[in-house]
């Protein structure tokens, strides 16, 4: 087998039941350390609060585009900290919220801000193209604001403009995912640059496809159904598939050194 470089990791290939060990192991470490989870997770649950009044109090969509915003700028050096717990725990090291918080901090003088760089840009361009799409199909359409126009997306024009949206949203989605499911893990862990963590993380995804998307589609069916009532679902949810996948990301990784 071929010599890898130090700083070159072995993609390895995933199964199953490496899906459900990093989902028992995250759920250990939320036990182990609830207030982390239960912190970072609440600025989710906020701004999903913004987000939903902004949708059914006041109907201004620019409220919608500014709370979301935030999310893929905040949410990997939020991901970072949960990281950090799980790290902690794996290496027998006692829990230090300042060193926490510290690490965080730190990542903007490293590689996260350009992944989160990355990720706006996927943020931004889609927002763009949905609105384009929505154009192509309801341009025309009359619409006071969305709370008091759904019946629109019911005719012909918007179910089409839904399912054509979606469509699109997935394969986004679906890349998107596959540059970041293990690259941002790698990227607390390693002083390896972004481009090197997009592509090992889209070489995970390529090594172990029906089941790395599996776990994508698993993500995104649990972050759903946590949102339901009244996104408090998330205070579980989000730490426990934040500490799955940095145990995720050291199954799915081997490093020489």
């Amino acid at each position: 087998m071929e010599q890898l470089p130090a700083d070159r990791p072995e993609v390895m290939h995933v199964e199953l039941s490496d899906l459900r060990a990093a989902l028992r192991a995250g759920w250990r470490d939320f036990l182990a350390a609830p207030q982390y989870g239960l912190l970072f997770a609440g600025i989710y649950v906020i701004g999903g609060w913004l987000i939903y009044f902004a949708l059914t109090g006041t109907g201004q969509l620019w409220w919608t585009l500014a709370a979301a915003a935030g999310f893929p700028i905040l949410g990997p050096f939020i991901a970072c900290g949960l990281y950090d717990v799980s790290r902690r725990l794996e290496a027998g090291l006692p829990m230090d919220r300042h060193a926490t918080l510290l690490v965080i901090f730190r990542q903007k003088d490293r590689q996260i801000p350009s992944m989160a760089a990355v990720i706006v840009v996927f943020f931004l361009f889609w927002n763009f193209l949905s609105h384009m799409i929505f154009a192509l199909f309801l341009g025309t359409a009359v619409m006071t604001n969305v709370s008091s126009s759904l019946a629109v997306f019911a005719t012909p024009a918007g179910l089409t403009m839904l399912a054509v949206g979606t469509s699109v949203g997935a394969v986004f989605s679906t890349l998107l995912f596959s540059l970041t499911v293990v690259s941002l893990p790698m990227l607390l862990e390693r002083e390896v640059d972004f481009v090197t963590a997009m592509l090992t993380s889209f070489a995970v995804v390529m090594e172990s496809p029906l089941v790395m998307l599996g776990w994508g589609a698993f993500i995104a069916v649990a972050l759903f159904v946590a949102m339901l009532p009244g996104f408090l679902g998330l205070f579980v949810v989000l730490p426990v598939l934040g500490h799955a996948s940095w145990h995720l990301y050291r199954s799915a990784v081997s490093w020489n050194v």
